[in-house]
């Protein structure tokens, strides 16, 4: 009997060291465990795609996980962006969230997602300008220039930007709104050919992201009137806001984030946040998205999500004020 109860006493004893063995292993196994994939909506090569790829190398050497870059452009983001909703809550797929994708919920008649709700927002990345730009010879030195120009002939000048209902298109419609002038809007396909119509006379100003100009402007082939946002971009003191100089209230910043799929467990959106705020936080970093024409930005979680939904709004009222008729 005394040996019976040894046994079965030895075998408890096993048996919990077994359970207090695998629970500590479970433990210290946390999130990731295996690679990290962010969907991009745009191709590989532009400056949203470069600057997800900078930041994604320090996050992977971060978490000890490689973090690869998918990319599937579409019009919008419309197929990346519906692949993410519809992943796996777990935090292994990622989505590039863009101001394009808060435009996109009005662009478009029906979607397969909601922007507002289907994903859990982590952090921003950054923010761009639009850039208003012109000829030398235009004898357009600031925004006003050209506005008075505007308004003393009417219909007279155009103004270039790649497709309808993208970010520089609709900031192009939200300038001439405010500023209550009759300029000709024409819609080219790519930037490479927004500036050849700039060097050519066939349009007399631009708006263009920064990335794509920023050599042009530097070797003197295009001259920065004013860049859209609420602040002067580092890389170009000397070029003042649109609000600064002649349209007081006018802002528009292009903006990138990460988002993760909704109902992705909190401690995961909280692991994120974190080495991401940590991650934009390096010189190099901050330095290599400079150098692309982005200022590095970081958020809490709450304050993606409000932008988000700011921004749907302001861009639909964009986009009725406009007339563009939904996709």
């Amino acid at each position: 009997m005394g040996s019976t109860r040894r046994r079965f006493g030895w075998l408890g004893l096993i048996g919990a060291g077994a359970l207090a063995a695998a629970l500590p292993a479970r433990a210290a196994d946390p999130y990731p465990q295996r690679s990290i994939r962010i969907l991009v909506g745009f191709a590989a090569g532009g400056t949203a795609d470069i600057s997800v790829r900078v930041v994604g190398q320090r996050l992977s050497e971060r978490l000890g996980q490689p973090v690869v870059v998918d990319n599937r452009p579409s019009a919008g983001g419309v197929i990346a962006t519906e692949a993410a909703a519809t992943a796996p809550p777990d935090g292994y797929t990622l989505l590039l969230l863009t101001n394009g994708t808060a435009i996109s919920q009005s662009l478009f008649k029906t979607l397969p997602f909601n922007a507002a709700t289907d994903f859990a927002p982590i952090s921003m990345l950054g923010q761009f300008d639009v850039v208003v730009v012109a000829r030398p010879e235009s004898g357009f030195h600031t925004v006003a220039d050209l506005i008075a120009a505007a308004r003393a002939k009417p219909g007279s000048l155009s103004i270039g930007t790649v497709n309808p209902g993208s970010t520089q298109h609709l900031s192009a419609e939200l300038f001439k709104s405010m500023a209550g002038i009759d300029i000709v809007t024409v819609p080219f396909r790519t930037s490479p050919a927004v500036v050849t119509a700039l060097r050519g006379n066939e349009v007399q100003v631009g708006f263009e992201m920064l990335a794509p100009v920023k050599a042009q402007i530097e070797a003197g082939a295009l001259r920065a009137l004013a860049v859209s946002s609420d602040h002067r971009f580092a890389r170009l003191p000397a070029v003042p806001t649109v609000q600064e100089s002649g349209l007081p209230g006018y802002q528009v910043a292009s903006w990138n984030a990460i988002a993760a799929p909704a109902r992705t467990p909190p401690e995961i959106i909280a692991r994120l946040n974190r080495e991401l705020t940590t991650v934009l936080a390096m010189p190099e970093v901050r330095q290599s998205l400079l150098d692309l024409g982005v200022e590095a930005r970081s958020s809490t979680p709450e304050a993606l999500h409000h932008q988000l939904v700011s921004e749907i709004e302001r861009w639909r009222g964009v986009i009725l004020r406009a007339g563009i008729e939904p996709q």
